[in-house]
């Protein structure tokens, strides 16, 4: 399988944001594919696409599209890699705030707009469920199910399992290959192979911000802040379970010193700590 290995990936939040805020057409396609049901917009304007130093290297920043289209709904657009507690949480929060904003800029509830979320995850989200992996498009709106009653589709949240709808296949053209895109960007017999017009374009556009320094330099940073948070986040975890076996260890060894009948290095050789933990509990029982 031929490869390309010095084209960014397109999954890298800030190369995405770059591919889709400066080819909105390429954006429109995508909304498109993943709401092929719906009829299509013709038209986005992003908001706030401006990208400085702070908000690239910022690790509690996202990376977000968020656009309007010509019938006033807005879209919160965005990629994600990897799982964190909390996804949908934050997925909701986000569609929350983009709905509420219409409302802080003077607008009354009637001419609030609906909100559509569209997330593409490189990861399986829903997978323990009996059924969860024959599906890798999702939807969730206000809407009752149970007595076909809608609330007027106010908060639309659309996702996207990449690497699931990878492996089912079975899906439409257009939305094949955009998953194909993101799933197989370096792999030229993949690629050679789609025929699809705009993703050939977002093809030649990813060539041309691979081949310019400045770019893979951002794309590398963007890269290298995300990889310190989960650094930082799984330090924090592991120091949060030693913290916890150590406080574990300790009660042992406070159990075996009530007993009052075994030596310090014996207590200490069981209870896995040092003999000076040992006598600093000891002490610390004399003071109490």
């Amino acid at each position: 399988m031929a490869k390309t290995n010095d084209l960014l990936d397109p999954k890298n939040d800030y190369v995405f944001f770059r591919l889709f805020s400066e080819e909105p057409e390429l954006l429109i396609d995508l909304i498109n594919a993943v709401r092929a049901d719906q009829p299509p917009i013709t038209e986005i304007t992003l908001l706030d696409a401006r990208l400085t130093p702070e908000r690239i290297q910022g690790k509690r920043l996202v990376l977000d599209l968020r656009g309007i289209d010509e019938q006033g709904r807005r879209y919160n657009i965005e990629i994600q890699v990897r799982r964190f507690p909390f996804w949908a949480s934050r997925a909701m929060m986000y569609l929350a705030r983009l709905y509420s904003e219409q409302l802080d800029a003077g607008n009354d509830y009637q001419e609030a707009q609906p909100v559509i979320g569209i997330h593409l995850l490189d990861f399986d989200l829903f997978k323990e469920e009996p059924g969860d992996q024959d599906n890798a498009l999702w939807r969730f709106d206000t809407y009752d199910h149970q007595h076909s009653r809608s609330l007027g589709h106010i908060m639309e949240l659309n996702i996207v399992e990449l690497r699931k709808a990878d492996r089912l296949g079975q899906l439409p053209e257009r939305l094949s290959a955009w998953i194909a895109y993101f799933e197989h960007w370096n792999e030229d017999d993949v690629m050679n192979n789609l025929a699809h017009p705009p993703i050939q374009k977002a093809r030649a556009k990813l060539r041309a911000m691979s081949a310019d320094e400045q770019e893979r330099y951002w794309a590398e940073s963007r890269a290298r802040a995300l990889s310190d948070e989960v650094t930082m986040l799984n330090a924090a975890r592991r120091e949060g379970r030693d913290e916890g076996d150590k406080q574990a260890r300790h009660q042992t060894a406070l159990a075996m010193l009530q007993g009052g009948q075994l030596d310090v290095a014996t207590i200490a050789r069981y209870a896995g700590i040092s003999e000076s933990e040992v006598e600093e509990l000891t002490d610390g029982r004399a003071k109490h």
